[in-house]
């Protein structure tokens, strides 16, 4: 997925002006989060653009996607303008501590930076990418819960052994997980990713979280049922 472009089954994802290129976890969670009955939806962060074109093909929303990195967002808007979608979709170069919607979202999405303690990259745009420095879970929180309309939906993909720290996070912002699914790569490996849908804890119900495990390959190199599921609509090579 290193090249200048992935093709997907309805639209293209230029991404050399990307710090951060087409891969597993954004099309994973651009295909998993609810948003068939949205009406509003943001999607923070998003790089090339790539989950807020997704969405726009799975639902008739209108979709938002900001993005602090200048060169990234113009990537993002050319490939939003040669999409099927690009009435419903509109990117903003923008920091989302500093973004002050009119209206609020019923759904907001995020592949968010969390690479705390890894070493950072040499480039400027692939460190904001990957480095919660940039954008840390209370801060996520804190501001995601103030555009979120009242019985909203935000939802995103992390490694598994950040969890806690991120539920804390929500937690603290009033918010609660109801929905979680860790990702394994093939059956005997354990789970390094989880996607996770949070609401306000006044809107969650009292049934608490589902949790589920998604294996990604049922065999080396072959999609599992449901990858397939998630995914069939996007890639090319799976009917």
């Amino acid at each position: 997925m290193s090249n200048n472009y992935f093709k997907f089954k309805k639209f293209t994802i230029f991404q050399d002006n990307c710090a951060m290129k087409v891969g597993t976890d954004g099309c994973l969670l651009g295909g998993w989060f609810s948003c068939e009955n949205s009406k509003r939806v943001l999607d923070i962060g998003c790089g090339s653009g790539l989950i807020s074109i997704m969405a726009a093909q799975r639902c008739d929303a209108g979709i938002t996607g900001i993005e602090i990195d200048s060169a990234a967002a113009a990537q993002a808007m050319e490939n939003v303008k040669n999409s099927p979608w690009k009435e419903r979709i509109e990117i903003i170069n923008v920091n989302f501590l500093e973004f002050n919607p009119k209206e609020l979202y019923d759904t907001i999405v995020s592949n968010p930076p969390y690479f705390v303690n890894s070493l950072k990259c040499d480039s400027t745009s692939r460190t904001l990418a990957r480095h919660s420095d940039s954008l840390g879970s209370n801060d996520f929180f804190i501001k995601a819960e103030k555009v979120l309309a009242p019985d909203g939906r935000i939802s995103i993909i992390i490694p598994c052994d950040i969890l806690e720290e991120w539920q804390a996070a929500a937690g603290n912002a009033g918010l609660i997980a109801t929905r979680l699914t860790h990702i394994k790569t093939t059956p005997r490996k354990e789970a390094k990713r989880v996607m996770a849908e949070f609401m306000r804890k006044s809107e969650a119900g009292t049934e608490g979280t589902t949790t589920d495990t998604l294996v990604l390959e049922s065999s080396p190199g072959v999609y599992s049922d449901e990858a397939k599921t998630i995914l069939r609509d996007f890639y090319l090579k799976i009917e």
